[in-house]
């Protein structure tokens, strides 16, 4: 299987994780004039497993190293994919909580809050959970600076332009539902480094899972609790009214292909992720990725315009936001690289 071997390497993929996290968002955006969140998250998820599978069958069987896919698949203990699964339904339960608060409150606000909160908790479970790599004292100055950009980003949306009560109303539910999205999101990536070796991915320990295995089962977990969690969502909607199966079947291919590409390039960037964190390590790797919110609110920002007309103090702390992750990113890479 493929494995990174430099830190450099290892950086660039968290960065391809932090793109891809940051904007599959946006195909959600673009499926919302004619389809409902909860019917593009079938298709979403749908992506996401067939781009593991194509994930696991190329870069997870290729070369000297490591177990490929099949042989890692079939010697697993039931206890590392069950730690894998785990992760995926609770990424499940969060992921469909962000993508309501993304319809309610727009990508600029839901990505920031609800990711940036999960970047926050996230690496305290990882680093203190698991291998402990890099330096704790910028790791975490960079988790400070991610905090404040988070707060700016917080009073620029309730300063933004052109909001009605009703909008004020959407928007503070979106807001709600963005931080559980945030605190469960906090989880998954620590539960998914249980059941691997994250020390060794060359020679892995017997009953664990190499990276492409655990993205497979991960996606996995996401489909099956999706049964639950999602047509429970269809049924009582967090807004709108529900929507049914037979919705779902009649919408176009173009329709569920984006989709799908949603769920592909979250997926990409999930398994990025994973991958890097063998030399990144796992606090850094996640941090990094989780970086996202900067990507998504520039996306909300500059190409969908969620804050146009607003005055020049929201565009004024909307500045301070990305400053304050490019800085925080910056001391997270310097911390994992000492």
């Amino acid at each position: 299987m493929f494995i990174v071997h430099s830190y450099t390497l290892a950086v660039v993929f968290c960065l391809v994780t932090m793109l891809c996290w940051g904007s599959w968002g946006n195909t959600q955006k673009l499926a919302a004039k004619s389809w409902r969140y909860e019917l593009f998250y079938w298709d979403y998820v749908i992506g996401m497993v067939l781009f593991a599978l194509l994930l696991c069958f190329t870069m997870g069987s290729i070369g000297s190293e490591g177990r490929p896919f099949l042989q890692d698949l079939s010697q697993a203990s039931l206890a590392s994919l069950g730690w894998v699964a785990l992760g995926g339904i609770i990424f499940n339960a969060s992921n469909i909580l962000l993508s309501a608060s993304t319809a309610l409150a727009g990508m600029s606000v839901a990505f920031p809050l609800g990711v940036g909160l999960a970047l926050v908790l996230g690496v305290f479970f990882n680093y203190f959970g698991g291998v402990s790599k890099g330096d704790p004292t910028l790791l975490f100055l960079g988790v400070a600076l991610v905090v404040v950009a988070i707060i700016c980003n917080g009073i620029a949306s309730g300063k933004k332009a052109g909001s009605s009560n009703e909008d004020n109303s959407s928007s503070k539910k979106g807001i709600l539902l963005a931080v559980c999205a945030g605190v469960l999101m906090s989880l998954f990536f620590f539960l998914v480094q249980k059941g691997m070796d994250g020390e060794n991915f060359a020679n892995p320990a017997a009953g664990k899972v190499t990276p492409y295995t655990a993205i497979f089962i991960f996606s996995i977990g996401v489909l099956l609790s999706n049964f639950c969690f999602n047509t429970l969502v269809m049924r009582k909607p967090f807004v709108g009214e529900p929507v049914t199966y037979s919705q779902y079947f009649k919408g176009s291919a173009k329709t569920h292909l984006v989709g799908m590409l949603g769920g592909a390039i979250w997926c990409l960037g999930t398994a990025f992720s994973y991958i890097a964190s063998g030399k990144a390590g796992a606090a850094v790797s996640y941090a990094l990725g989780q970086g996202a919110p900067m990507i998504a609110a520039i996306w909300g920002v500059f190409v969908w315009k969620e804050f146009k007309g607003s005055d020049k103090k929201v565009y004024g702390l909307l500045g301070v936001m990305f400053a304050l992750f490019i800085a925080g990113l910056a001391c997270i890479v310097v911390a994992g690289n000492n």
